[in-house]
């Protein structure tokens, strides 16, 4: 009993430390989107700032599944190779990252068009013209995402997994994984209500009040 006992919690660790290590990649990842967008908003198309996330909060959710569905796909291909196989797979993962991110930012619009009403990136409509579908996807950004992934992977997430794997060596890595998974999650939570029920509210009502159209 004493060995099963132990291969269990062995099992159990096991799982909490992989969705914990997965969250802070998700977490992550939409931060570093935000920061994107941001930065293509205001120092490449100088069109000024505005909060380029769907929720309040500085991330953008759909880049962070964006990079889960790159690191459970793609990323198994690369991962153990050696350096010069690894080169030899940029242009498949390229087009896989570009295929997976257009799919999912597709899908993505029509879920903001169901809640929300719109999608934060209509302008494709006017700024792609003749290579973007219904506003939704566009062959720049395509590409766009096509790189950002290659870069993620090549890069960004070698980098992730030896942070997150320091962090595994800690006696309370589980805990304290658990504990960030519950605290980053409720803030989502929250923002989520004000996003979708509270903030829909107050336009509205500012609106019909002062007769204005009012955004916040």
């Amino acid at each position: 009993m004493g060995k099963e006992e132990s291969k269990k919690e062995e099992v159990k660790s096991s799982k909490a430390s992989f969705i914990s290590k997965h969250f802070l990649y998700f977490i992550m990842y939409a931060m570093i989107g935000w920061i994107y967008e941001v930065v293509l908003e205001v120092f490449i198309y100088h069109w000024g700032y505005s909060n380029r996330g769907v929720l309040f909060g500085p991330y953008c959710p759909v880049y962070g599944f964006g990079a889960l569905a790159f690191i459970f796909t793609v990323y198994p291909m690369i991962k153990k190779k050696k350096f010069w196989e690894k080169l030899l797979y940029i242009p498949l993962v390229f087009i896989l990252c570009m295929l997976i991110a257009t799919a999912l930012e597709l899908l993505t619009s029509y879920l903001c068009e169901l809640f929300m009403g719109s999608w934060p990136w209509q302008t494709y409509a006017t700024s792609y013209p003749g290579t973007n579908f219904q506003g939704r996807i566009a062959l720049s950004p395509s590409i766009r995402f096509g790189i950002g992934g290659t870069v993620f992977l090549y890069v960004l997430q070698p980098l992730f997994e030896k942070f997150t794997t320091k962090l595994e060596k800690k006696e309370v890595k589980i805990n304290a994984g658990i504990l960030l998974a519950i605290m980053v999650a409720m803030v989502i939570l929250c923002d989520g209500i004000y996003t979708f029920s509270l903030k829909p509210f107050l336009n509205n009502y500012l609106s019909e009040k002062y007769q204005i159209e009012v955004k916040i």
